[in-house]
């Protein structure tokens, strides 16, 4: 089952899905904190390596980091997470790069699906040629 093989080709489509949806996860989170104070966006590395016993390149949830970007300040010293000076972080999360990012995701994963599918069509019509 190597990457020439039909079913290589649906291991790396699941793989690319597995991937996007986690990325989709990540950027969802970001958003619905956006307007959390002190809040840093999550950042998503991806892996890619070599498996010898499948003998195909495998695709794998890297590092989830914190962006370490400073958030905006505005001053409230009313507020519980604010400094003594009366400034309280904001949240670093860009909503313009947050929604970009969902985009690519989402059609990342809908690439890989429309893969997924064809090689399962090519996979059927294969079975449908030497059943006759």
């Amino acid at each position: 089952m190597g990457n020439n093989s039909i079913f290589g080709a649906m291991a790396a489509a699941t793989q690319g899905m597995n991937a996007q949806s986690t990325r989709l996860k990540i950027v969802s989170e970001n958003l619905s904190n956006a307007d959390t104070h002190g809040y840093h966006r999550k950042l998503i590395t991806f892996q890619n390596t070599y498996d010898n016993q499948a003998k195909m390149n495998v695709l794998s949830i890297g590092d989830i980091t914190l962006d370490q970007t400073k958030g905006d300040v505005e001053f409230n010293p009313a507020h519980p997470l604010s400094n003594a000076q009366g400034y309280v972080e904001l949240s670093n999360v860009n909503m313009m790069v947050e929604m970009a990012d969902a985009r690519q995701a989402s059609r990342s994963y809908e690439a890989n699906l429309t893969t997924f599918k064809q090689a399962r069509n090519m996979y059927s019509g294969l079975l449908d040629l030497l059943r006759r």
